[in-house]
């Protein structure tokens, strides 16, 4: 990522930073690293978070977790850019899932 954090970054430049880090995701898979293409996905996933409007995401509330098959994510509480819950159909074990992996159930 850049010199600047993703707090103090304007919509447009996050948008190019997951842009970018989605484009060095894409390289990495094509050269068969599998690694290097994971960790720039999940940044990517932590820019979109910023781009997130935080008062969607409703503690008590069930979400699609994107990118899954058919799991949904209880919402507890949020803390940053991270909500905190658990994954239903599992052990109830308290997780942190980035905010951008959430879509509305509703």
């Amino acid at each position: 990522m850049s010199e600047k954090s993703l707090k103090e970054m304007t919509e447009q430049e996050i948008r190019q930073e997951v842009a970018n880090l989605m484009e060095k995701a894409r390289k990495a898979e094509q050269m068969g690293m599998v690694n290097e293409f994971a960790v720039h996905q999940r940044k990517a996933v932590l820019a979109q978070s910023y781009l997130v409007d935080l008062s969607t995401i409703v503690p008590g509330e069930l979400y699609k977790m994107e990118g899954t098959d058919g799991t949904y994510f209880h919402v507890d509480y949020l803390k940053g850019r991270f909500a905190w819950g658990y994954r239903l159909g599992g052990a109830r074990k308290e997780e942190a899932v980035p905010v951008a992996l959430l879509k509305p159930v509703k």
